[in-house]
């Protein structure tokens, strides 16, 4: 018998009876989502102002120190387990090097001590990648017009060691640069942090959709050129499995795709082919059309955040990259 009339025949058989009615609905649902499937993605400002709009991304605010810790706080109330940390960086501090990426003293090593003391049951993630620190806007070094692998690499695990050592959960290098799992991996042996996670940015494609990001860390006007020659090509899928594997046989304990909704075949095939725990990120642009959208009366927004975020569960990642993580909490809470 085929898939197709294995389950019989119109009358027999009516779907919609277990459409019917709420309590029903919920007792088949293939897909749950709840808190502990999220993580909040917040932008630190190392600058004494409190709170500081980004104009691309309604609702979004660069916090300081101070509440970079109060966010930490909110997550634990709220039942979400992971913050990812990513920092808008004085343009006087940056160079062809971003040397500021490893100051002991700078913005990131100070919002982790400060989120670990307020919250020390929520996990912190940081960013390893050098473009919100660089003056050129590229995630590595830039040497004669190109980003050059091994010295931005170097440089990369001087960054992943110094958050670690700051108390960070959670390394997650999104820079593409060939070797720096493996890189990162055995710095953080060496040091006694084997403990340390690294989640990688294993599949993150050369996208439109970072635009908003890149006002909120300060790197869209600097930004020189494209970074079409270490992300990835929008157009590959087998090239994603080989980035995956390479990254996890060099010691990633999570993947992660990036963007979210236009890469939900990636998000599945990653799944498949690894069944290593899989996480994907609604990117700044993501969030952008859903506000967009919702303040020109054209969706609900609560609506297209759950929708949205369930799309990701259902596609196979085991939680989401958000910004829109404590809304999103709130929702499912009061559902």
């Amino acid at each position: 018998m085929s898939k197709v009339n294995q389950f019989g025949a119109f009358p027999s058989v009516r779907p919609r009876r277990l459409r019917q009615a709420d309590w029903v609905r919920r007792l088949v649902r293939e897909t749950t989502l709840g808190a502990d499937d999220l993580i909040w993605a917040i932008v630190a400002h190392d600058g004494a102002q409190p709170r500081v709009p980004v104009q691309a991304m309604p609702g979004i605010e660069r916090l300081n120190v101070e509440e970079a810790a109060k966010a930490a706080e909110e997550a634990r109330a709220l039942g979400i387990p992971l913050i990812a940390l990513f920092p808008f960086i004085d343009g006087a501090k940056k160079d062809n090097q971003g040397s500021e990426a490893t100051n002991p003293k700078g913005l990131v090593p100070a919002c982790v001590r400060a989120m670990k003391a307020a919250a020390p049951e929520v996990g912190v993630m940081v960013d390893i990648a050098l473009d919100p620190f660089t003056d050129h806007g590229h995630d590595g070094v830039l040497r004669g017009g190109a980003i050059v692998n091994d010295e931005s690499v170097a440089r990369l695990v001087d960054q992943a060691l110094l958050l670690a050592q700051a108390g960070a959960d959670v390394i997650a290098p999104s820079d593409m640069m060939d070797g720096r799992v493996g890189a990162i991996r055995m710095a953080l042996e060496k040091a006694g942090k084997q403990d340390t996670l690294i989640m990688s940015y294993a599949a993150k494609y050369a996208s439109c959709f970072y635009g908003p990001y890149r006002e909120a860390i300060g790197s869209a006007k600097a930004l020189t050129g494209d970074k079409k020659t270490y992300q990835m090509d929008f157009a590959n899928t087998d090239e994603a499995l080989k980035e995956c594997a390479l990254d996890v046989a060099e010691g990633a304990d999570m993947l992660m795709v990036k963007p979210g909704l236009a890469y939900l075949d990636i998000v599945r095939r990653v799944k498949d082919a690894f069944s290593l725990p899989t996480f994907v990120f609604q990117v700044s642009g993501e969030y952008s059309m859903i506000k967009a959208a919702a303040a020109a009366g054209w969706l609900e927004e609560d609506r297209a955040i759950v929708e949205t975020l369930t799309a990701f569960k259902r596609a196979g990642a085991d939680g989401i990259i958000t910004y829109f993580a404590p809304r999103a909490a709130r929702l499912l809470a009061a559902a």
